[in-house]
């Protein structure tokens, strides 16, 4: 008989399972928690040594960053189910070998179409490795450890996102033994054998216990939808909007129809579908996911925009613009570790009032670019993006926490593949949409006032995160 997970939270299924994760095995996992986020956003400050190296064009570095994203968030939920299939430490280690393999080559693509299939392979390898993170969370953590653990992933998560472009910049600056850009990928190579050995001595082996077999169907018309949907809007503007993505779209609304029947239908049967409807029944999941998605949005598009920016606009270097946030990455870090301290006195209030503090840092900022515009620099722009940030650090942890707070034991790869796919298809999202209207403005307006519309479009999303709030459960366990 089915098991409805949108029933009652109580019982057997939050009871502590048998194995355990540690602190080394916890530092394992969060470390393949950062490996996808930071390559998600690495590449952006090294885009124009890419397209002087490999002659790329702005149609192929589009398809860079987005032939990863793509991949990336395509299989995560795919990722999830074969973690609770075959093993979630096995798709760990599987994972993170073809990230550290997929990783080489792209530090050893000599064209620029090869990167791309690396770049592809890189994003398909990280969606094998980051589910079984969370699940793994999930099914070996209880009570306080598991609040502590979730609020690491959300620290680990949000730092990698912005550390990603510190990290580049840093790297492309300092050519490593004349690599260049190339040494954004190939510093992955001994980190990612790290993690295969420490990985083999420290994180314990889950499964769910009755395991579903893969679902065919819906995996398909999954991936059609999110492939229809974000590669035009990446690739559109760059390659002059050609038929192909105004066709792409269209077919977009009717696939992801045909995903949410079929499974449905599987879910009435009795089956376990890829993305089980019944699973979104559960109150803390639904309306949680609900602000991932915005949030993810903003997020994903700030960081790209705020990197162009920086580079062109304001002419700085690529450590120059790395530095440039790590305000913003230090206030992340101290909220989040606030967070489950604050999240016990005023419960999912505090994503109500990250959402306040974020907005305050993106008036901020557009003020600041408003008037200070060309000469800026980092002390100029450390208070926007430091209240951002931290703005930011009282948001991301928390919802993690929430989204997955009722979702059983069993289904821990399915519920932590749904909710990194959400997230990571919004940060793709960000980056098209928001990317493609500031690099449009910029032709026509120049710059700064691209960058301030930019700016301000992002504040109506956070407006629309901070109403969301609201509606969350109260009570966050």
């Amino acid at each position: 008989m089915r098991t409805d997970p949108s029933a009652s939270t109580t019982g057997k299924r939050h009871d502590h399972p048998g194995p355990v994760l540690g602190t080394l095995g916890l530092f394992t996992v969060l470390l393949g928690a950062a490996l996808p986020l930071i390559d998600f956003f690495i590449v952006n400050v090294a885009l124009p040594t890419i397209d002087h190296d490999l002659a790329a064009g702005p149609a192929m570095l589009e398809l860079v960053v987005a032939g990863y994203g793509v991949a990336y968030a395509v299989l995560l939920v795919l990722g999830g189910r074969l973690g609770d299939m075959a093993g979630r430490r096995r798709l760990f280690l599987i994972g993170m070998a073809a990230f550290g393999v997929t990783s080489l080559a792209c530090g050893l693509a000599p064209t620029a179409w090869t990167l791309v299939g690396a770049r592809v392979a890189q994003g398909a390898a990280s969606a094998l490795m980051l589910p079984q993170v969370l699940a793994t969370i999930q099914a070996t953590t209880a009570g306080p450890r598991r609040a502590k653990a979730m609020g690491l992933y959300g620290a680990t998560a949000g730092l990698s996102m912005v550390a990603g472009q510190i990290i580049g910049g840093v790297l492309v600056a300092a050519d490593v033994a004349g690599t260049g850009w190339r040494s954004i990928f190939l510093v992955n190579v001994p980190v990612a054998i790290l993690g295969l050995v420490l990985a083999v001595r420290s994180v314990p082996d889950t499964r769910s216990a009755k395991p579903a077999p893969v679902d065919v169907p819906g995996t398909l018309l999954l991936g059609l939808s999110l492939v229809t949907l974000l590669a035009p809007l990446t690739e559109g503007r760059a390659a002059g909007w050609p038929l192909w993505t105004w066709v792409s779209l269209a077919v977009f609304p009717f696939a992801a129809v045909a995903f949410y029947l079929t499974e449905r239908a599987a879910d009435r049967r009795g089956e376990v579908p890829l993305v089980p409807p019944s699973l979104l029944r559960l109150d803390s999941l639904r309306r949680g996911l609900a602000l991932v998605l915005p949030f993810s949005i903003g997020f994903g598009g700030f960081m790209f925009v705020i990197a162009v920016a920086l580079q062109q606009g304001l002419r700085m270097g690529p450590v120059s613009a790395g530095l440039t946030l790590v305000p913003m990455a230090v206030a992340f870090f101290t909220a989040s570790l606030a967070g489950p301290r604050l999240v016990g006195r005023y419960a999912s209030r505090v994503v109500t009032a990250g959402s306040v503090a974020q907005a305050l840092g993106i008036t901020v900022l557009a003020a600041t670019v408003w008037w200070g515009w060309p000469g800026l620099g980092l002390a100029a722009l450390a208070p926007g993006t430091a209240l951002a940030g931290f703005g930011q650090g009282l948001q991301l942890p928390v919802l993690f926490r929430i989204v997955l707070s009722d979702v059983p034991s069993d289904r821990a790869g399915v519920g932590s593949g749904v909710m990194t796919t959400t997230q990571q298809s919004a940060l793709a999202l960000g980056v098209a949409t928001l990317g493609t209207l500031f690099l449009s403005l910029t032709a026509s307006t120049g710059m700064r006032d691209a960058l301030v519309i930019t700016l301000l479009c992002q504040l109506a999303i956070i407006a629309v995160t901070a109403l969301l709030s609201l509606r969350l459960p109260r009570a966050v366990r």
